[in-house]
């Protein structure tokens, strides 16, 4: 019951930290839209909405900042806004996402246009310290691309759900199994008070081009350039949970001797591991899989990840793929203790029965010790002959 109550004041006061610097940002935008006014005695009713839809920022507040400036909200533009997004939501349409996501055809015309595949090798981009903290580099984008209802526009306004394409990202976008990074991008030498921000709720990966989903205020164009930031304190533990999927899906198979990866979930709260078995793990099996899994945490083993031609990687002993996966060429390996380059030089080497390694594209740790505990939450079966373990790292495992 400690250990219960410990995890949830964790978790409220995670949420908490979280809720206050969407709040902070909402404050953000209202102060410069307040400055912007001039004149004007009225916050218009699409800022208030916008602040509450997308910020968490309820109107009440946003009245209660602009009684104290001496300032009115448009609560009737507010109320039109609710409803249309009422509407929107009972599926009068197709949904948002599907009327931004790039098809085939959306596809091709960014290609005839001699748009490149977007640089998204930024993700990679972050240090660490002995501790686990870690520190995420920003870059500057420019923007290739708008998307709106199934079209491709020159430019987005405040309030529009929209979909963009940049020259370059640190946003990770949903695949193999992890999930999208979220966060938000400010407009760069924009002058005026009121600055352009753009909160990405959805990153994917569609031909080579990353789009971030999300919601816009102020006004963006094609050729602008955007400052990126991740949300941190969503991606770090995703990291948690990735590495320690490659050390569970190691774990597995000095306990169980086969267990062949059939799918995966990595995400903020937790990681999921689908794999074959003839039955059911016993409780002593599932203890010695968790306590394999923590000793290589608790051995602080430095995480590394190599690009490489397909062919050599594959020759490595020992790699775990995913069956009737396609891989690229060239595919990036991670090992969780052993160089990648080591193992390149000596492919017939025990290394890869004795460790970690993968085929993946996803973002990981850099030293295994950083995962904290590792727990096993349930095992059970999915289909005949898969079984799944749901697991949680970190904070959430120390609770």
């Amino acid at each position: 019951t400690l250990f219960r109550s410990d995890m949830v004041k964790d978790i409220i006061n995670e949420e908490e930290t979280q809720f206050l610097k969407t709040l902070t940002r909402g404050r953000r935008i209202l102060d410069r839209k307040i400055q912007s006014l001039g004149d004007c005695k009225t916050i218009p009713g699409d800022t208030a909405w916008l602040l509450y839809d997308t910020y968490g920022f309820p109107v009440d507040l946003t009245g209660l900042i602009a009684e104290e400036r001496g300032l009115l909200v448009d609560m009737e533009s507010f109320e039109e806004e609710r409803k249309a997004a009422q509407l929107k939501s009972q599926g009068k349409g197709m949904g948002d996402e599907d009327m931004l996501m790039l098809d085939i055809y959306a596809i091709e015309e960014l290609r005839s246009r001699g748009l490149e595949a977007t640089d998204d090798s930024p993700k990679y981009n972050y240090k660490s310290d002995a501790n686990g903290n870690y520190e995420f580099e920003g870059i500057v984008a420019t923007v290739k691309a708008l998307r709106r209802e199934k079209a491709f526009v020159d430019e987005v306004t405040s309030g529009q759900e929209c979909g963009i394409v940049l020259d370059q990202t640190c946003f990770y976008a949903e695949q193999g199994g992890q999930t999208y990074d979220e966060g938000y991008f400010v407009k760069e030498d924009d002058i005026s008070e009121d600055k352009t921000e753009f909160t990405v709720k959805n990153a994917q990966v569609r031909g080579g081009y990353v789009l971030h989903i999300g919601t816009l205020y102020g006004r963006l164009r094609v050729g602008d350039k955007v400052r990126l930031y991740i949300d941190e304190t969503r991606r770090r533990p995703i990291m948690s949970n990735h590495t320690s999927t490659h050390i569970l899906n190691f774990a597995l198979r000095a306990v169980m001797g086969e267990a062949d990866q059939r799918g995966s979930l990595v995400a903020p709260d937790r990681l999921r591991f689908d794999f074959t078995a003839k039955g059911a793990m016993t409780t002593a099996e599932i203890k010695k899989t968790e306590e394999i899994a923590n000793e290589i945490i608790r051995e602080a083993k430095t995480v590394y990840a190599k690009d490489c031609t397909l062919a050599a990687a594959k020759a490595i002993q020992g790699l775990r793929a995913v069956f009737d996966e396609t891989y690229p060429d060239p595919v990036r390996v991670v090992s969780v203790g052993i160089p990648v380059e080591d193992m390149l030089a000596d492919p017939s080497s025990p290394a890869g029965s004795v460790t970690s390694v993968e085929f993946c594209g996803g973002t990981h740790l850099q030293n295994s010790s950083h995962a904290g505990p590792f727990v096993i939450v349930s095992e059970e079966a999915i289909a005949k002959g898969i079984r799944r373990i749901v697991a949680v790292t970190g904070e959430i495992g120390r609770a």
